[in-house]
């Protein structure tokens, strides 16, 4: 625990905490506010996503929870819809990937859209979006995987968005990112990739602004964020791993630093995703794509590509960074007696290591990513699109 500030306004937990949910409920109450939760339908199998439930039943003030839910059958749907029938609040579950959906989405390419996008979480985040902003004004995102979701989660993520005197208009969440079940330090692609990353690409181009901005997030990579309707509006969603990156440089575009903070939400645990075994696969495949998301942020924010040069020194860098940081997270865990596999962080340096120079040649090869448009420029299309995208989600529920 800290009290220090930089260049994002950042939250911290005290521990304080007084009548929380009554006065979140007020808030509520002022701002009209949406939850989604993008989903597969197998988090319904898994007790995480009850415990979701159970806590948001206590949040009667919200407006709208929304279910992002990639489903195999109109009869998943129907029992992810009877799932959270018991909310005090309406619930709409969004059927990502029905036939309605993609019908309704593919006539659109006659405007020369894409919408369609590739199956995964961007995908459904930008349906989830557009549904929830019909009737919010505030926006809340959390995954379904969370193992140790609070009220607490929604109230600090939401509470700096209700006043507008504030002036925040995103919030990004940070954590400790601990098992329920060893107590051993999780978090990987942040600790061990992302975060030397950064400090090697510092030391190669110098300290630019979208760096800097990075570097200011505790945790670049939570997928827990918080908008409003403005800014939600004009965001381009990312349809690969690199989502949490490429939105970061969305705000970055659409902002200023001063209307952005982030919120410390104590320990957190979610599923896990292991290293893999080859470059497409695993951890190394969320690096390769995050790699690029973040070269490409580069690229349109500060205006700079690597060399062949910049990108040999980079593996040469990232590694004696990535062996410095495992260092430090072995002595951390120690004094806190914390079990740490050394041997294991160093190899996992070490393929991240090796992922860095095939993935930025395939970057160079092809810099512009499939990005889902922002919701400002689909509606100057179709105005209508986003009712009827929520019609067609819901057809036959």
């Amino acid at each position: 625990m800290d009290f220090q500030q930089g260049l994002i306004t950042t939250i911290h937990e005290y521990g304080f905490r007084g009548d929380a949910l009554s006065e979140f409920k007020k808030g509520l109450k002022r701002r009209p506010t949406s939850i989604l939760i993008p989903c597969l339908f197998e988090e319904f199998k898994r007790p995480a996503l009850k415990l979701i439930r159970n806590v948001l039943k206590d949040i009667t003030g919200l407006n709208q929870l929304v279910i992002a839910l990639a489903a195999k059958s109109l009869s998943e749907v129907i029992e992810a819809k009877d799932f959270f029938a018991s909310m005090p609040f309406p619930v709409h579950v969004q059927w990502t990937n029905s036939p309605s959906v993609i019908d309704l989405l593919k006539q659109q390419e006659k405007n020369g859209l894409n919408l369609v996008g590739s199956p995964g979480k961007g995908w459904a985040v930008w349906q989830g979006i557009g549904v929830a902003m019909r009737n919010s004004e505030v926006v809340a995102l959390f995954d379904a995987d969370i193992k140790t979701f609070s009220y607490s989660y929604p109230y600090r993520m939401l509470t700096p968005l209700l006043d507008p005197s504030h002036g925040i208009s995103y919030v990004k969440a940070f954590y400790s990112r601990l098992s329920l079940e060893t107590n051993a330090l999780q978090g990987r692609a942040t600790r061990l990739f992302v975060g030397p990353l950064l400090a090697s690409l510092e030391q190669l181009v110098g300290t630019g602004p979208f760096l800097e901005y990075l570097q200011g997030f505790r945790y670049p990579l939570a997928g827990e964020f918080a908008f409003t309707r403005d800014l939600g509006m004009n965001l381009r969603i990312p349809c690969d791993w690199g989502l949490e990156i490429g939105l970061l440089s969305e705000v970055y575009r659409n902002v200023r630093i001063s209307r952005i903070a982030q919120v410390d939400l104590g320990i957190f645990d979610h599923k896990h995703k292991d290293i893999g075994q080859s470059q497409n696969e695993g951890l190394q495949k969320m690096c390769s794509e995050i790699l690029t998301s973040v070269l490409r942020g580069l690229m349109e924010n500060q205006a700079q590509a690597l060399t062949d040069t910049q990108l040999s020194n980079l593996e040469v860098l990232f590694r004696r960074v990535g062996q410095d940081r495992v260092k430090q997270f072995a002595l951390d865990s120690e004094v806190n007696q914390m079990p740490y596999d050394r041997h294991q962080e160093e190899l996992s340096v070490q393929k991240f290591t090796s992922i860095l120079k095939p993935a930025a040649m395939n970057f160079i090869a092809s810099p512009v990513s499939l990005q889902l448009p922002c919701w400002s420029r689909v509606l100057t299309c179709e105005e209508s699109l986003q009712d009827n995208l929520s019609k067609a989600g819901t057809e036959g529920i």
